[in-house]
């Protein structure tokens, strides 16, 4: 369950540990509060977030461990908000990767405090959106449909595909015309009629 669920819904809830951590700074368009919780940051009643600059891990590598043993699954989505601070960062990033893939964490390199506020702040603002802007749209229409599996031929564009269905009509007569037939179309050429008959005939796995 949720360690926090603050009145509004609409802040950041902030462990009073991280009072000092400049990235508070850069939290904008939402709002704060401290309040006594596992992770540093709660962004959602179910989002906690952990936050590591690569600086301090150098000095103390033991320190994020005990904070994720810590939390442990107390939320449904858990995040290590990473600050990129040092010049030598690639294998501490490698280790610290693998360490969120066996914790099932979700790792974010930052490489500014100005960039980890950013994200904090999205966080949150996203917190009650809707999937869409990052859902696959699905095709409906017919028109539509017809287009996205022509234009997956090689070489064939969309001025191609309504040629071809101002030429042919449906999808059945575009995929029966013969070589002839295509290459009578401005825009054909050798090269373009042989894709088109090799994905109309050519089987979808070798039997």
């Amino acid at each position: 369950p949720p360690v926090v669920q603050p009145g509004t819904g609409n802040n950041i809830i902030i462990n009073p540990r991280q009072r000092l951590n400049p990235v508070l700074e850069c939290i904008r368009n939402v709002g704060k509060e401290f309040g006594e919780i596992l992770p540093d940051f709660q962004v959602g009643k179910t989002t906690g977030v952990l936050f590591l600059s690569l600086r301090y891990h150098r000095l103390h590598p033991e320190y994020i461990h005990q904070r994720i043993e810590a939390l442990g699954y107390a939320y449904n989505l858990r995040i290590l908000l990473l600050m990129c601070d040092i010049t030598e960062h690639q294998g501490h990033i490698r280790e610290l990767t693998k360490m969120c893939m066996i914790n099932n964490i979700t790792i974010i390199v930052t490489w500014s405090a100005d960039e980890a506020g950013q994200y904090l702040s999205t966080f949150k603002q996203f917190e009650r959106k809707p999937p869409d802007l990052i859902r696959e749209r699905v095709e409906r229409e017919p028109s539509a449909i017809m287009r996205a599996a022509l234009t997956g031929i090689s070489r064939v564009n969309k001025t191609d595909v309504e040629t071809l269905r101002a030429s042919f009509g449906s999808f059945a007569n575009i995929s029966r015309a013969t070589s002839d037939e295509l290459s009578r179309l401005p825009g054909f050429g050798p090269k373009k009629v042989a894709r088109m008959k090799d994905a109309f005939n050519h089987p979808f796995r070798d039997s």
